[in-house]
């Protein structure tokens, strides 16, 4: 195949599109050839028909393509990804592949004609008052037909690997297919399977009939309307399997109005830059990734984060692209455009994580690599054993051909890549990246989970949180006057103050003679007031001591760890503002979730240890790292592997993604910074840190699966290959149960889709 190949690259990764494939002994072979090239570590995906590629300084992108192209397999550069599915570029529709609903076509048409001819033989053949003069020549007739076309696809495959001095799963089908027609092309024309009024039976085991008079006409038959059955279920699950890494790709706005001289241009999304701004109207959905310049809206971002409850945002708020505006008209201002937005980076996590490998699918896959020759060599072994030890020719001949088609490793290639598949573009769904199968391994050892606290635990901003007013003065009074002040003022406190009161108490009045004190607080003129706020030493400065009600309240709040500001007017200090980094409301159930998974939690922070106690409390954590500074925050997750603990990690910051790398396992907030999301293994592209409950679960349940998956295909292999051997299987049946377990294997792991988050 003649293939488009980009210019030559130095170094990085490629991924490639590989066509041919049909079993994971093919993905085997290719991942073996592309890794004796120096300087180059392959590895191919057999489920989404990927290979992703790293090479070296000399090594260019032709060179790798013309390296599967010598293996007997085709590959390019796939084309960015796009709404709508491509079609199939191997019209024999042997692979089976993801791409779409066409992929399918081509082998559910021969489906449709090998099952519309094979019944009648199959019935011909198992049912003898069916069986009329000469009925074997129609069912000659009927089967030739279905071997050529319904089996061109294994035929073609088996031929070409041949030429490559190679095996698969195609090999032992079209061998046994083959075999069963040409015994009975010549029982019919050389032996005494052509007489008139000759009869057949059908027997579960190897039958001792005479071989000149034995007919395996059904076998051919069933046995490729079998397989293709098997391999048409099998592909539409598959694609079922990758709908939600496609539905996310299909997220995006299509096309946007953007702002330019003075008025509204319609543009497609591609064409928007940054600094673009762009008008969103209520019900459309957010081009890309920006910041509101103008108006208040409600945005959903349930398709994106997982989370149903839409989020208000006003002028300054970041929003995501592919969020929908639930509320008024929003003009932003794009901050991210193409791949750079959080949609395309959590497809393109996505998508690497479903073209990795689990240690055990490396294992499987080093199997399936030498399974079909060895199991040529089982059948040829298992005919001569029935021929040296008594059996007929008959006998020796079903088994061997039974041993052939049982065997067929396709449901170990697809125990890992399926369940993968669908585990990650489910949690994809709930707002969980998980980035590698290697990810899935630790998630099952970790036993101690470090959560940092600001911006994980608690909100990362500082809330008014409480209100104490001295005898006279009503809580409504001090808000006014202190909001008022402290909103002239640009500290965190300050915000938080005004924030707080704006909200209870509504607009606040204007200040004059406004005066900051570094270090101490703020001061100035409110309703004809002469209002102080900071420090206590400030209104002591203005002989303006703190009653003692108000002493024992600033007392208590400092000892539990929060701010505390003193506010006083008209001589006197009237009232204490406490400001605190408040909790985010799901952090207690969160921590409460983390155990019941059999979790140790530990806070981690900077912060002062009065502090990190108290919400250490209000959450439920016993064990706490105080005042670590941000590089410490390596060495105290190195102490706790110290102690054998497996740990994991859960941080937003740029201070916590050299913890996030160190952990075991790093779970990242996707609110936080683009490095802690880089450093860590699994993405929480929500705030709620419910959600890393649900990722560990999540994470959990997929490797079971795909243990599950594995178990069940290496004891379906042996266990029904000694039953062949022994001719306790007739062909027709092991036909039906190679194409079972393929379609069990990827069924088995369509189970992930239904797993339902608690955080929501």
């Amino acid at each position: 195949m003649s293939s488009t190949v980009p210019a030559p690259a130095q170094q990085g990764r490629v991924e490639l599109a590989i066509g041919g494939m049909t079993c994971a002994s093919c993905a085997a072979r290719i991942e073996k050839k592309l890794n004796r090239i120096d300087g180059v570590q392959a590895t191919v995906n057999f489920a989404t028909e990927r290979a992703r590629v790293d090479f070296g300084p000399g090594v260019e992108v032709g060179d790798l393509i013309a390296t599967v192209e010598r293996t007997g397999y085709t590959a390019e550069v796939p084309a960015p990804p796009a709404p709508e599915p491509t079609a199939p570029q191997d019209p024999g529709g042997t692979s089976g592949g993801t791409a779409g609903p066409a992929e399918s076509d081509p082998v559910r048409q021969r489906l449709l004609v090998s099952l519309g001819l094979s019944i009648p033989v199959v019935l011909l053949s198992m049912v003898p008052l069916l069986q009329f003069d000469n009925w074997q020549w129609l069912a000659f007739a009927l089967t030739g037909p279905v071997v050529v076309y319904g089996g061109w696809p294994f035929h073609r495959a088996a031929w070409t690997n041949l030429r490559h001095g190679a095996a698969t799963m195609d090999t032992l089908i079209s061998l046994g297919t083959l075999a069963a027609f040409g015994w009975s092309v010549w029982a019919l024309f050389l032996g005494d399977a052509g007489m008139t009024g000759m009869k057949h039976s059908f027997s579960l085991t190897a039958d001792s009939a005479d071989a000149s008079s034995t007919l395996y006409l059904e076998t051919a038959a069933a046995v490729t309307s079998l397989i293709l059955l098997g391999r048409y279920f099998e592909a539409r699950s598959k694609r079922r399997a990758g709908a939600a890494l496609r539905a996310l790709m299909e997220l995006g706005a299509k096309d946007v109005s953007v702002l330019r001289a003075g008025g509204e241009v319609r543009i497609p999304v591609a064409r928007l830059v940054v600094g673009d701004r762009f008008v969103v109207r209520p019900g459309e959905k957010i081009a890309t990734d920006g910041t509101v310049v103008e108006g208040t809206s409600a945005v959903d971002a349930s398709m994106l984060t997982g989370e149903s409850v839409p989020v208000e945002v006003g002028e300054g708020a970041p929003v995501a692209g592919a969020t929908l505006n639930a509320g008024g008209r929003l003009v932003v201002e794009a901050t991210r455009v193409g791949s750079d937005t959080q949609l395309a980076r959590m497809a393109r996590l996505v998508e690497e994580a479903q073209n990795g490998k689990a240690a055990a699918q490396r294992l499987a896959d080093r199997i399936s690599a030498v399974f079909v020759p060895v199991v040529i060599v089982i059948a040829l072994g298992t005919l001569a054993g029935w021929l040296l030890f008594g059996g007929t020719t008959t006998q020796a001949f079903t088994a061997a051909v039974a041993v052939l088609i049982i065997a067929c490793p396709c449901a170990l290639g697809l125990a890992t890549p399926t369940a993968l598949m669908v585990g990650t573009g489910r949690g994809a769904q709930l707002g969980i990246l998980i980035k590698g199968p290697e990810v899935l391994e630790t998630t099952r050892a970790v036993d101690t989970v470090v959560l940092d606290k600001t911006g994980t635990v608690t909100s990362g901003r500082m809330t008014l949180t409480a209100v104490h007013t001295a005898d006279g003065t009503t809580e409504q009074q001090a808000l006014r006057l202190a909001g008022a002040l402290e909103h002239a003022s640009e500290h965190p406190i300050a915000r938080a103050i005004a924030a707080g009161a704006a909200h209870r108490v509504g607009e606040l009045p204007p200040v004059a003679e406004f005066t900051s004190i570094p270090g101490l607080g703020v001061q100035g003129v409110v309703d004809g007031h002469a209002v102080v706020a900071g420090r206590e030493q400030l209104l002591e400065t203005w002989s303006q001591r703190l009653p003692e009600q108000l002493a024992a309240a600033k007392a208590a709040a400092e000892q539990a760890g929060r701010t505390v500001i003193a506010v006083g007017w008209d001589g006197e200090a009237r009232a204490v503002l406490e400001v605190a980094d408040t909790v985010k409301p799901g952090s207690a159930a969160a921590v409460r979730e983390l155990r019941a998974l059999g979790l140790t939690p530990v806070l981690l922070t900077g912060d002062h240890r009065a502090v990190a106690e108290s919400v250490a409390a209000e959450v439920g954590i016993d064990q706490v790292l105080a005042e670590v500074l941000p590089e410490e925050k390596v060495a105290a997750v190195v102490r706790l592997q110290e102690q054998g603990r497996v740990v994991a990690m859960v941080g937003d910051g740029v201070n916590d993604a050299a913890a996030l790398a160190r952990a075991d396992l790093g779970l990242a907030m996707g609110t936080g910074t683009d490095a802690a999301i880089e450093a860590g293994d699994l993405t929480l592209v929500r705030g709620d840190l419910r959600v890393a409950a649900d990722a560990i679960r999540l994470a959990r349940r997929t490797l079971a699966t795909i243990k599950g998956n594995l178990f069940w295909a290496f004891a379906y292999n042996v266990a029904a290959l000694p039953l062949a051997a022994c001719g306790l299987l007739n062909p027709v049946i092991a036909g039906a149960a190679m194409s079972f377990s393929s379609v069990f294997v990827v069924s088995n792991s369509l189970r992930l889709r239904s797993f339902r988050a608690q955080a929501r």
